[in-house]
């Protein structure tokens, strides 16, 4: 009963990460499966089976907040279900042994991937036109793969993808990502349901995060407008590669000081990649602070120059006069 309430509160946070950055729920879940000794297969089947419900919850929630682009959750969604399905067969096929260190390797590349990814700022280019089909498709197929095989992944490829197209709207990617992988969840699912069978399930599992999940996604969709994502991916993408880690160092037998001295060298680079996100962040408020004091004295103008337009006879009301005149006033102080 504790391990299930503590997967709960797990599926939980995992779902707030999720729902916030569009990315981290499998990963998350995955990982603490793989730690307590769930079989890479029934890890990601069980996961994915949370999902349908945690996504479909997501998804509601995202489109509530106006956080939806159902033209691009069209374009990703199918051909994400097609590499799901597959991915989830060839999954399937793989003895624990081999599997193990495929999902830990694909794990941890994908918690660098973040690491990296928020550490550096979220560019937009939203004059650059729409996200075209011939992007879209190959996109998220190739998520979807990476997804099954891995336990997680349709957010940490398909997101960033996206952000860095600077075409879309960060709140936009996110809840667009987090509404397609529905389709994603379930066609995983099948691909298990097939390879596996019922008995790939661990459904006690699979309700506690579906119950952690369903708490969180819709506090999860308001948080995207507020929490800072370069923080929150950061953080993240440093528990999962220091998680995944250690698997990867059972894998090549690694004995004596070197796994400790792995450890270090991770840490270090977790912490730098923690002060760049923060150092990102503080930059990027600033510059925005400093556009809109430069916005702000043409915004007036224009506020004085339509009261004059307004006022009898096309003059100036005194008080419109009276700002003017203080205004040029100051200008010659300085």
């Amino acid at each position: 009963m504790r391990k299930l309430l503590v997967i709960a509160l797990v599926g939980l946070a995992a779902q707030l990460v999720d729902g916030s950055l569009g990315m981290a729920y499998g990963l998350t879940s995955s990982t603490l499966l793989l730690m307590v000794g769930v079989a890479p297969a029934a890890a990601s089947a069980s996961v994915h089976l949370a999902e349908i419900g945690t996504t479909l919850a997501a998804g509601a929630a995202h489109w509530r907040f106006g956080n939806v682009d159902w033209r691009v959750v069209r374009r990703i969604a199918l051909p994400g279900a097609v590499g799901a399905f597959a991915g989830a067969t060839f999954l399937s096929s793989l003895s624990t042994e081999a599997a193990a260190p495929w999902m830990a390797a694909i794990l941890f590349s994908l918690g660098a991937y973040l690491l990296v990814r928020f550490s550096r700022p979220l560019r937009r280019n939203p004059a650059a036109g729409q996200l075209r089909g011939r992007f879209l498709g190959p996109l998220g197929l190739v998520a979807g793969f990476v997804d099954s095989t891995g336990g997680g992944g349709w957010g940490p490829v398909a997101t960033p993808a996206l952000l860095v197209s600077g075409r879309m709207e960060p709140r936009k990617v996110i809840g667009s990502v987090d509404t397609s992988e529905f389709v994603v969840a379930a066609a995983a699912s099948l691909g298990f349901l097939i390879g596996l069978g019922t008995e790939g399930f661990l459904l006690p599992i699979v309700f506690a995060l579906l119950a952690g999940g369903l708490i969180a996604a819709p506090i999860a969709a308001w948080l995207v407008r507020i929490v800072p994502a370069q923080l929150l991916g950061a953080t993240v993408g440093g528990v999962i590669v220091l998680t995944n880690a250690r698997v990867l160092m059972r894998s090549a037998d690694l004995g004596g000081s070197l796994p400790v001295v792995v450890y270090l060298l991770l840490a270090a680079g977790w912490v730098a990649a923690l002060a760049l996100s923060v150092r990102v962040l503080l930059r990027t408020r600033r510059e925005r602070m400093l556009a809109a004091a430069a916005t702000a004295p043409a915004d007036n103008a224009t506020a004085d120059s339509a009261a004059a337009d307004s006022a009898p006879g096309g003059s100036a009301p005194a008080e419109v006069v009276d700002t003017a005149t203080a205004r040029a006033l100051s200008g010659a102080d300085r």
